[in-house]
C-alpha cells in the first residue's frame, strides 16, 4: 500500500502556509477541520461568477445549477449510494431534527427506537424527544468502564416494536469504530432500520454506505473539510416511506423530501471540491484510476493508515499515566484519533495551557453530556480532547506530547 505523502496533503490546504497559524499544531480537529483549496476555489467562484439563483438558463445560473448537482453525484457515487439518495442540509442536528419529525409522524404510539448513551446530543436528542408522542424510547448502554458498546446487547432490545436504531460510527469523546455492518444486520433482522451518525468517522475517510448498508447516514462537510453543511444518505426504501417534510410540490424528489430550508447555494457547490481533493490525493498516490467508490476507498486506507501510525505513539503515552484517564481503546487500529482523557481537574484551563506550547486543543463535554456521566466523568469538568486527523504530522505529535508534559 502507498504511504501517504504528508508534505502534498499539507500542500493543498491553506491553513498550513496561514502566517497567524504559523508554530501551532491543530489538535481539535472533532471540532471542525481545516478546509481544503478545492473547496475555497469553489465556493470563491461560485461567489465571484455564479451568486444568483440556479438553474435558469442563463449561462451564470446554469453553471451554478451544475455545480450544485456535480457536488451530490460525485459525493454519492464516492459512498455507494445513488444520486438522489444524498442530501444536503444547513448541518447534521439540523438534518436529524428533520428526520425525527418524518419519523414522529410515520411511528405510532407503541412503537419503540433505539438510541445509545454514547452519542453525541445531536444523534440523540431528537429521537429521544419522540417519546412525548407516546414512542417508547429504549437505551443502548456503554459500558462505564471502557464506553464500548457490546452488539449483543442490542439483540437484548429488539423486539417487533423497535422501529428504528439509532447509534454512532465513532463516538466523539469515546473514538472506539464501531461495527456499523454488524449492527446493522443484527436491526434489520429485527425488521427495525438502522440511523448511523457518521459525524466523527467521515473526517477519517469517506464511508461507503451501500456497502456498510444502514438506512441514513450523516455527516458534517466542515469535518471533512469542506464547508458548513450536513451531508444526509437517506436510502430510497425508507425515504420513500416516510412523510415528505419539504414542500409538498417537491415530494416527488427523494433529496428534496427531508430539506425544507432553502439551500445554501454556495455552499452546497463548493462540497464538489471534497471529491475534488479526494481525487488528488487517489492520483498523486497511484490509486485506481476509475470507480468512484474505489477511489474514494483507496484515499480512505490511506488516510487511517496514515492516522493509526501517528496515534498509537500518542495513546501510549496517556494510557499508564496516573493523572489522566484514557477514554476508549489503548489501541490505535479500532479507533479514530479522537483522545478523550479524563483529568484530575478541570480540563478547558488546562486547553488553554497548551495554547502556551503552540498546542490547538478543546476542553468540555463537547455535547457528549449523557456518555460523559455514563462514563462517571463530571461534565462540568470536561474531558481534554486531543483530535487529528489524516494532514497532521509526525512533527505535530511529538510536539503535542512534549506539551502534554509540561501541562500535566
Amino acid at each position: 500500500m502507498s504511504i501517504l505523502d504528508i508534505d502534498f496533503v499539507r500542500n493543498q490546504f491553506p491553513a498550513f502556509s496561514e502566517p497567524s497559524l504559523q508554530g501551532q499544531a491543530f489538535f481539535e480537529n472533532a471540532g471542525g477541520s481545516y478546509t481544503c483549496k478545492p473547496v475555497i476555489d469553489r465556493l470563491f467562484r461560485f461567489y465571484t461568477q455564479r451568486k444568483v439563483q440556479p438553474y435558469a438558463p442563463y449561462e451564470a445560473s446554469t453553471l451554478g445549477g451544475a455545480e450544485m448537482d456535480e457536488a451530490r453525484l460525485r459525493l454519492a457515487a464516492m459512498m455507494g449510494v445513488d444520486t438522489d439518495e444524498l442530501s444536503f442540509g444547513p448541518s447534521t442536528t439540523q438534518n436529524t431534527y428533520v428526520l425525527a419529525q418524518a419519523f414522529r409522524q410515520f411511528m405510532s404510539p407503541g412503537d419503540a427506537i433505539v438510541v445509545t448513551n454514547q452519542d453525541h446530543e445531536a444523534n440523540s436528542g431528537p429521537w429521544r424527544r419522540l417519546a412525548d408522542d407516546g414512542i417508547e424510547v429504549r437505551e443502548w448502554m456503554l459500558d462505564p468502564q471502557t464506553g464500548h458498546l457490546d452488539p449483543a446487547d442490542l439483540e437484548n432490545l429488539l423486539d417487533d416494536k423497535v422501529r428504528l436504531v439509532c447509534f454512532p460510527h465513532c463516538s466523539n469523546v469515546v473514538g472506539e469504530i464501531n461495527p456499523v455492518s454488524q449492527i446493522t444486520s443484527i436491526a434489520h433482522a429485527a425488521g427495525a432500520f438502522v440511523c448511523v451518525d457518521g459525524v466523527s468517522y467521515a473526517p477519517h475517510g469517506f464511508p461507503n454506505v451501500g456497502e456498510l448498508g444502514p438506512d441514513i447516514y450523516l455527516f458534517s462537510s466542515y469535518k471533512t473539510y469542506g464547508p458548513h453543511q450536513g451531508v444526509m444518505v437517506i436510502r430510497r426504501a425508507l425515504g420513500e416511506r416516510l412523510p415528505n417534510q419539504g414542500h409538498y410540490f417537491n415530494a416527488g424528489d427523494l433529496y428534496k423530501r427531508f430539506t425544507p430550508a432553502g439551500p445554501d447555494h454556495a455552499q452546497i457547490a463548493a462540497s464538489a471540491g471534497m471529491a475534488d481533493y479526494v481525487d488528488l490525493l487517489c492520483d498523486h498516490h497511484g490509486g485506481p484510476d476509475t470507480g468512484a467508490a474505489a477511489r474514494a476507498g483507496f484515499v480512505h486506507d490511506l488516510m487511517r493508515a496514515h492516522e493509526v501510525a501517528l496515534l498509537q505513539p500518542l495513546l501510549d503515552a496517556v494510557k499508564d499515566r496516573n493523572d489522566v484517564r484514557l477514554i476508549g481503546p489503548a489501541q490505535a487500529e479500532g479507533r479514530a484519533p479522537t483522545v478523550a482523557l479524563q483529568l484530575n481537574r478541570a480540563a478547558e484551563p488546562v486547553a488553554a495551557e497548551l495554547v502556551q506550547h503552540g498546542i490547538m486543543a478543546g476542553g468540555g463535554d463537547f455535547y457528549a453530556v449523557r456518555a460523559l456521566e455514563a462514563l462517571g466523568v463530571d461534565p462540568e469538568s470536561g474531558v481534554l480532547r486531543l483530535s487529528f486527523t489524516h494532514y497532521t504530522s509526525q512533527a505535530e505529535v511529538t510536539q503535542l506530547m512534549d506539551a502534554l508534559d509540561h501541562v500535566l
